[in-house]
């Protein structure tokens, strides 16, 4: 998608996604039937590629778009051009990054688009991950997509300004492309390993960059290694998810902690604290603490009160109070989130009703427990994490 609009233009991007999905039918059809090639992106590209040539070719008033593209070199699924092609890819990922989040498109909208069109979610995960609405989704997709569509925005060029500008929305995508692959919405996968590994990714793209290499870019990045370090410990013999709690920690991934706290120090400079700092710190406890029990929880309940002052989201008073659970006690957890006013859209989420179960229930209140733990299954947006629930709240 990032390589195919930035050599025809975002005002095409309805027949680069035609193209795209096209390639890729072509792919289940061939691949099947003959030798799979050596280079799966640039043979996907080239299919791509031709079939863009092919519909333009039909519409008479693209006729001097045509002239100016056709001279464009199909990609070799040679392996002596993979490396530049690869590069080019990257360079094409990475512009459109910066392209789709401008500023005069609302956060929100920037945010879908580009979930959307460049990191592969669906309607119904992105409505998911961001709590509302698949109309919603539609909605601030169109918007998005029209306004790059009119103004005919030229992938080619971006100024200084402009890029250091889009940088934060930058950091807010891949955060929510790697969450989304840490505990996915996706009714076939509670772990997407390809996400979490494309976030990786992509992100050390920017900090190698020219304006990327930024204190907040690498208490991101840390905070990815420190959550991958755990995904190998995060399911059971039959794929169950598995509490933090209940994990291996022989299993954790000790050189992505070590790279993980490196980059949390190298990220220490200057004055700024960020969210990922603060986040990265709690996932760094975490990581270092030799057992569930032993985590210094108030250490982390102090990070999540510095956490709700620079980014304030009800999601950090529900992890506050199941700190404070672990640290005080379940009365005094259960007391921080009955003294909070939650929004309608997190007090009618499986994790709201999964967070007052569980401290019900180790309060000595059944009958609050099951209220609660039927809600929270209920609720749960996949079988995976129904799954989790009823292991954890069922049997109380």
């Amino acid at each position: 998608m990032a390589l195919l609009l930035r050599k025809f233009g975002i005002q095409h991007i309805e027949t680069v996604e035609d193209a795209v999905q096209w390639s890729m039918a072509q792919a289940l059809d061939f691949w099947s039937k003959e030798n799979i090639p050596s280079n799966l992106s640039a043979w996907l590209y080239q299919v791509a590629h031709r079939y863009l040539l092919s519909e333009l070719r039909a519409k008479k008033s693209k006729k001097l778009l045509l002239t100016q593209y056709s001279m464009i070199e199909d990609v070799s699924v040679s392996n002596d051009k993979e490396a530049s092609f690869s590069s080019e890819m990257n360079n094409s990922m990475l512009r459109m990054l910066f392209i789709a989040c401008h500023e005069k498109i609302p956060v929100e909208s920037q945010l879908v688009f580009t979930l959307k069109s460049l990191c592969g979610f669906s309607i119904r995960e992105i409505s998911l991950r961001l709590f509302i609405s698949q109309a919603n989704v539609y909605k601030r997709f169109s918007r998005a997509k029209n306004f790059l569509k009119d103004k005919n925005t030229d992938l080619n060029t971006l100024t200084d300004a402009e890029i250091i500008d889009r940088i934060p929305a930058i950091h807010h995508v891949l955060y929510l492309l790697y969450t989304e692959g840490y505990l996915s919405s996706h009714d076939d996968k509670a772990i997407r390993q390809d996400l979490c590994d494309e976030a990786i990714r992509l992100l050390t793209l920017l900090i190698d960059s020219k304006f990327g290499n930024l204190p907040n870019s690498k208490a991101l990045l840390a905070l990815m290694y420190f959550h991958s370090a755990r995904i190998n410990s995060r399911k059971d013999e039959c794929g169950l998810l598995l509490l933090l709690e209940q994990q291996d920690r022989s299993k954790w991934n000790e050189q992505q902690i070590t790279l993980g706290l490196a980059l949390l120090e190298q990220s220490a400079v200057g004055d700024n604290i960020s969210r990922y700092h603060i986040e990265a710190g709690i996932a760094a406890e975490h990581c270092l603490s030799s057992s569930f029990q032993q985590t210094r929880w108030d250490n982390i309940i102090a990070s999540y009160e510095l956490l709700d002052r620079i980014a304030p989201s009800p999601i950090h008073i529900i992890n506050r109070a199941i700190a404070t659970a672990e640290w005080k006690g379940p009365h005094e957890g259960l007391a921080v989130l009955n003294v909070e006013n939650i929004p309608s859209w997190l007090s009618s989420s499986y994790y709201w009703y999964a967070a007052k179960a569980d401290l019900y229930f180790r309060c000595g209140d059944a009958i609050n427990g099951n209220a609660y733990a039927t809600l929270a299954i209920s609720a749960a947006p996949t079988d995976h994490i129904k799954s989790v629930l009823t292991q954890r709240l069922t049997k109380r």
